[in-house]
């Protein structure tokens, strides 16, 4: 059971960590733009690289989102196809 329920929570870590990768790595590589462009341009306003974040996030999304939700449909369904057999 405690081998089981560890394997478990490695798949689960797995999972979290592919799902948020494209949008971390989005807002990640914006910020860094952003950043740039402020250095090189000496504009510090700490708001302005909020919103091309936000564009970047919602574009990967759009992009990213059916692959998403497929990934996490088919874990889902394989939970709970396997819950019964992981707790009796």
């Amino acid at each position: 059971m405690l081998i089981e329920s560890s394997l478990f929570f490695n798949q689960i870590t797995r999972i979290i960590l592919i799902i948020s990768t494209p949008l971390l790595l989005a807002s990640l590589i914006t910020g860094l733009i952003v950043s740039f462009i402020q250095s090189v341009t000496q504009i510090n306003e700490q708001s302005l690289s909020f919103l091309p974040k936000i564009i970047a996030v919602f574009f990967v999304l759009s992009f990213c989102g059916p692959w998403m939700l497929h990934y996490l449909k088919d874990f889902t369904i394989n939970l709970l196809s396997n819950s019964l057999y992981m707790f009796i």
